[in-house]
């Protein structure tokens, strides 16, 4: 596996900061220079150049202006929002609730046409029933200590699900076995997931694959991760959303997709376990 998920995105901010770093000496000016142009210590200036700090839009700006390139801002500005987008804190995302967050990957989801999802933690998002997704969302508010909209967000977590029942989508699902024994919710919560599970099988355009306790590992449990189609995989941290579209990452992604699930079991093997998982409820 690559070094680290967000190595993307911080690569990313490196090609920025070299970018800013190459005006800087295009206009002949040092560091202590721009710094005073600007209006900010010389350790500021220097911690962008270095990437050590992400540069804002307004940082970007000043630092264009002070090298007479204000022809680069609008250019570098949006690369400085696809870094940005690439590693993005989840309490930044979900600062106002966490609808609007399930809202805004709708056109992705529409776009997608073969979802390749691993989860190791909890239910896929687009298996969740309403009562689980809220159950999850509320624990995930309350944790972030951000503002607790479950309810509206399960709602639209829901309605983002629709893409299962609509042609021109394949999914190939898998998760740890140990999803099923998490108990988010109550026990009336998790059998009602679980049944769901059952019934989400029968879908022609789902294959959902379970990696049993007893699966011998050949690789290890991972973070759990999305893909959509062959350009881009959203990995889930405990801080952070990463969105990754370098090729080789995504190659990367893929190759432990696909060795996670040759060691899953699929049609009654599944069944199995899950209805050992409804009956270990009672």
């Amino acid at each position: 596996m690559s070094a680290s998920p967000s190595s993307s995105a911080q690569a990313a901010r490196e090609l920025l900061a070299a970018r800013l770093g190459e005006l800087r000496r295009d206009a002949e000016l040092t560091g202590h220079e721009l710094a005073a142009r600007c209006g900010w210590s010389p350790a500021k200036s220097s911690r962008i150049e270095r990437a050590k700090t992400p540069a804002s839009d307004a940082d970007i700006r000043a630092w264009c202006e002070a090298c007479g390139a204000e022809d680069q801002i609008a250019d570098l500005v949006a690369a400085n929002r696809r870094a940005d987008h690439m590693y993005v804190h989840w309490k930044k995302l979900h600062r106002h609730g966490m609808r609007r967050a399930q809202e805004e990957v709708l056109p992705l989801y529409e776009s997608t046409r073969h979802f390749r999802v691993y989860c190791s933690n909890v239910m896929p998002g687009m298996l969740q029933t309403e009562a689980y997704a809220t159950a999850l969302l509320s624990t995930i508010a309350t944790f972030q200590d951000t503002p607790d909209d479950s309810p509206e967000a399960a709602a639209s977590r829901i309605e983002r699900s629709q893409v299962l029942h609509e042609g021109g989508h394949r999914f190939a699902l898998l998760m740890e076995e140990t999803v099923l024994r998490y108990r988010i919710g109550d026990a009336d919560t998790m059998a009602g997931q679980l049944g769901y599970l059952l019934a989400v099988m029968a879908l022609p355009n789902v294959s959902l694959g379970v990696i049993p306790f007893s699966a011998e590992r050949r690789v290890w449990p991972l973070e759990a991760f999305y893909l959509f189609d062959d350009h881009r995989a959203s990995v889930e941290l405990l801080t952070a959303a990463v969105n990754v579209s370098a090729p080789s990452e995504i190659t990367t992604y893929a190759k432990a997709f696909s060795q996670l699930a040759d060691m899953a079991v699929y049609g009654s093997g599944a069944r199995t376990l899950i209805t050992e998982a409804i009956n270990s409820l009672r």
